[in-house]
């Protein structure tokens, strides 16, 4: 039996740049989206938490299919196996840090 395809989908969401895999991809019958469902994410079963895995995983935990705008869409590839999900800054392409900084000082 034949694994099915994987999907690195890469896309713009409130200001940030999110990578997702998926195993489908397809035009929605939307018109102007993409639809990308079956959203892969890791196990759980590592004794390395990924904090970048967990928020991602907290937003779209009941998502069953994702309708993207074709122009918030950056780049969707096909590829072997999963790596690393990403969440950046869409201005400058920085990592964006999954946990709040410090708070910010009263009176100052």
């Amino acid at each position: 039996m034949r694994n099915k395809k994987l999907y690195k989908v890469t896309f713009l969401s409130q200001g940030k740049t999110l990578e997702l895999y998926a195993r489908h991809v397809a035009s929605s019958a939307l018109w102007g989206f993409t639809e990308v469902g079956e959203l892969v994410f890791e196990d759980g079963a590592s004794v390395v938490v990924d904090p970048t895995e967990e928020r991602l995983r907290e937003e779209f935990r009941n998502t069953r299919m994702l309708h993207l705008p074709m122009q918030c869409i950056v780049r969707i590839e096909e590829v072997e196996k999963r790596g690393p999900l990403a969440i950046r800054d869409a201005a400058s392409g920085e990592k964006i840090t999954p946990f709040p900084l410090a708070p910010p000082q009263r009176g100052k």
